[in-house]
């Protein structure tokens, strides 16, 4: 007989990587997004990550015609699901533009256990590179905007999308707001070094700012998968390959503090980042 799975021992945070493979078909992928949090809410998960464009993807790019509101199905049922298992979910999704500019936004959306909507990313970085204009579809969030950072069972999560992975004050803007932990839900476009790319950068953003990273990746054709989770002190403790799959980690706060303690670097900087 097997046992269920215990809740996370205090103060450790349990934090469930949906690496799903949406497609352009949106009630598979919001069936997609129920089951991953109900599997998350079996074992106890506080959080589940899915990727970036988990409410709808096509590799050929995602615009308008993928876009709902944030009252649409899709992040009504994370709502929902968030509060029947209690799971606090952050995902990826597109949302529509204005009349003014019709271009859809790329967003991760923040509930909480409850189900409550308590928080939105729009991405400011697209990914206007390597061939690919996201731009063209989609139009980047302000760099202004407050950074999105989430109280998750004591611990706090800061989100930023993909290709904003490659802009490292991004991330250290998230950590000036009190992150202690980096989430970033990702379409990686797969080719020449991509998945390298992908990986060194998780690992940089950990070690600059001596805080631990989350990355999710989307599977499927055209993007790289490869999720994982680096520590505050640079090391990978759980990488996935390119195909879907559900994992579950452990974060531990007290790992961050002692690392931070050793490391000083964020108390020793001269430089602060503002928006431009």
């Amino acid at each position: 007989m097997v046992s269920a799975p215990q809740p996370p021992r205090r103060p450790a945070v349990r934090v469930t990587l949906g690496q799903v493979a949406a497609t352009d078909d949106h009630a598979a992928n919001r069936e997609a997004a129920r089951d991953a949090l109900d599997v998350a809410g079996g074992v106890h998960a506080d959080l589940l990550v899915l990727p970036e464009y988990a409410s709808a993807f096509h590799r050929a790019g995602v615009g308008r015609e993928h876009a709902q509101p944030l009252g649409g199905p899709f992040v009504t049922a994370l709502r929902e699901r968030a509060a029947a298992t209690g799971t606090a979910v952050l995902a990826g999704t597109t949302l529509p533009g204005t009349d003014a500019d019709p271009r859809a936004v790329n967003a991760v959306v923040a509930v909480d256990g409850a189900g409550a909507l308590v928080g939105t990313y729009r991405k400011v970085h697209l990914y206007d590179a390597f061939g690919t204009r996201e731009s063209d579809r989609l139009q980047p969030g302000p760099a202004d905007a407050p950074p999105l950072v989430l109280d998750v069972a004591g611990l706090r999560f800061g989100v930023l999308t993909c290709y904003d992975l490659r802009f490292p004050e991004s991330a250290r803007r998230l950590v000036d707001a009190g992150a202690e932990v980096l989430v970033v839900p990702a379409a990686w476009a797969d080719g020449p070094l991509k998945a390298m790319h992908w990986r060194t950068l998780a690992i940089a953003r950990a070690i600059e700012n001596t805080c631990a990273v989350v990355a999710v990746g989307m599977a499927g054709k055209g993007v790289v998968g490869r999720s994982l989770v680096v520590g505050p002190d640079g090391v990978v403790g759980l990488e996935l390959g390119p195909d879907p799959a559900l994992r579950t980690v452990d974060l531990d706060p007290e790992e961050l503090r002692e690392v931070r303690v050793g490391n000083p670097s964020l108390a020793n900087r001269r430089y602060a980042v503002v928006p431009v």
